[in-house]
Order: C-alpha cells, then structure tokens, then sequence
C-alpha cells in the first residue's frame, strides 16, 4: 500500500513514516525540511507539489500544520496558507487521485474556550459532542480544516477520519507556573490523567483510522490516554484533584513521595477517549497506570518509538522565556 504522510519531519510524521515503513509500505514523506523521513521537500500550500506527491497514492496521512506554539511566531495568514489551503490542496488532490482514505491529524485545542468551566464549576469532561469554541488562530484553522474534511465526506464521498490529538509533544510546558512548581517529568505524568497521550498510540489510533475509514465514512475522535477518573469524579476533580487521583489510582502515592513529586491541585477537563475505544477498536497502552507502573521498576515510562524520535522542537531559535513565545 502506498502512503502519502504529510510533515513527515515533524513528531508524529516520523512516527508514522517510521511505523509504515517497518510495516514494508511504501512511503511519501511530504514537508518543507529535509530529513531521513521526507522523501519530497515542500509546502502542501502549494498545490502542484502536492499534485505531484499524490501520484498513485492510496492513503493520505495529514499531520502537517503549524502548532500552536507558532501562534506567536508566525502571521495568521500563514496559519490559514498551511492548515486550510494546505488540507484543501490536500483534499481535491486525493478526490482527483482516488484515495481510498483521508487521516486527518487534529488536535484538542479545537475546542478552545469550551473547555474553560466556568468558577466553582465541575472540571469538563470532554467528549467528541461537545461544541468548539476555538480562541485562537491555530484552533480556528484547524477547526475550519475539519469542516472540509466533512464537506469533501459528504459531497465526493472520500472516506475522512478526524483524530483529535491531545498533548504528546516532548518539549517543555510553556506555561511558567508549571515549569517553576513541577519537573517536566511531573508535569508530563500529571498530564497522563487528563490530557496527554503517548506517541506510539497516536501512531496506532492513526493505522486503525486507516483500517476503518471506508466503513465509517466520517467521524472525529479524541486520541488521548485513557483517564482512571469517572464522570462522577468531575466536580471533587476541581476542587481536590489528589484525592481523586488517591481513591482512583491509590499505587501512585508511593512512587511520587519517593522521587518529591506532587499532582495537580485542581485538574479542569479531562479528554474522553471512549469513542475511539469502542468505534476503531483502539487500546492505547500508556496512561498514568503505566507511568506509576514503569517508575516503580526504575524505567522510563515512555514508549521505545517516543524515546527514538526524542525532542524536535518547534523552532529554530532559542526564546529566552519558555520553549516558544506566547500569544
């Protein structure tokens, strides 16, 4: 089967080129740096070179974007040039080429302000229902860039699935309250509670989208670890967060007293990964029970395809506040 992967430079394109190829595909890497996973340096901005990338191919794998951590870096014309024009070109070109299914690699900053409960409210459990409120460039494009994902399941009939990843990126928080009260590696295992998914289940979320993309048609899924909390548990969550990670996952007290490590106070929404379970059959393997599991046998807690990729980052200067300037 011949794949086309689209930022196959980045995190999750080499992950995926990476995966595709041990699996003897063949494989078109598409982005605009060079790497021993691109196989064609360009922009999908421009629509001849994706025209060209598209020969022959029967599976189109769309992670280009720009991130949120270029929001403050970049113009919001080119946001709308690579995550609308781009997923356009994208698009028309697998229509015309006849592609027998569309991943499209989203992202939970879609839903932007939705996820902000309201003061003394309980924390949100987000589910694919709820509506996007997006606050900025970044989730605007990427929000407009899952409508025509739609339009083009509607009305040309190609199979299109939306995975809506939440964090998995390496890179250091960039917010500095986090990073002055918690080591990255606290933060990031605090993260597997709620809102963080390893890079080898985003990997195999998107091989299964791949799988079930004609039978389905059209869907959007949130790609996130599997939280040990319970709906039940939203209103204490934004309140005592410990107490419910306490009663939830109680092995875990043991193994943060050790290295001085500490959860979150209050945790305010919590990614649900249940349809993407139940639809595509997904059973991602990292969560914070495997993290709590791996630290009590002195491993590392992510997964051996994260460690080979290790930390990109998103620019190519050095900020002097913060992995990225924000917006």
């Amino acid at each position: 089967m011949k794949f086309l992967v689209t930022g196959s430079s980045g995190h999750l394109g080499e992950a995926l080129v990476r995966t595709l190829r041990n699996h003897g595909n063949e494989v078109i890497g598409l982005d605009i740096l060079e790497s021993p996973f691109t196989t064609h340096v360009g922009t999908i901005a421009d629509r001849a070179s994706v025209r060209r990338c598209m020969k022959n191919v029967q599976v189109v794998l769309h992670a280009a974007t720009l991130h949120k951590p270029h929001v403050g870096t970049h113009s919001r014309q080119e946001f709308v040039d690579t995550n609308i024009t781009g997923t356009l070109n994208l698009l028309e070109e697998a229509v015309a080429e006849g592609v027998e299914s569309f991943v499209y690699t989203s992202t939970t900053s879609v839903f932007g302000d939705a996820l902000v409960p309201p003061a003394g409210a309980p924390a949100a459990w987000v589910t694919e229902d709820i509506v996007p409120i997006p606050k900025n460039i970044y989730g605007a494009t990427k929000a407009a860039a899952e409508d025509m994902c739609q339009l083009f399941h509607r009305n040309q009939k190609l199979p299109c699935l939306i995975l809506r990843t939440s964090r998995f990126f390496p890179e250091e928080d960039d917010n500095r309250k986090v990073r002055e009260t918690y080591s990255d590696e606290n933060a990031k295992a605090n993260e597997f509670l709620h809102r963080r998914v390893d890079i080898e289940d985003v990997v195999s979320a998107h091989l299964l989208a791949v799988e079930q993309a004609q039978k389905i048609g059209f869907r959007k899924y949130i790609i996130s670890a599997t939280t040990p909390f319970l709906r039940d548990d939203a209103v204490e969550l934004s309140i005592d967060a410990s107490s419910v990670v306490r009663r939830r996952v109680p092995q875990y007290e043991a193994e943060y007293l050790r290295r001085g490590w500490k959860v979150f106070p209050t945790i305010s929404r919590v990614y649900v990964n249940e349809r993407a379970r139940k639809e595509l059959g997904w059973r991602p393997q990292y969560d914070f029970q495997s993290v709590i599991e791996s630290l009590r046998e002195g491993k590392d807690p992510r997964s051996p395809l994260a460690r080979e990729i290790g930390s990109k980052g998103y620019h190519a200067e050095v900020f002097s506040d913060g992995p990225y300037p924000v917006e």
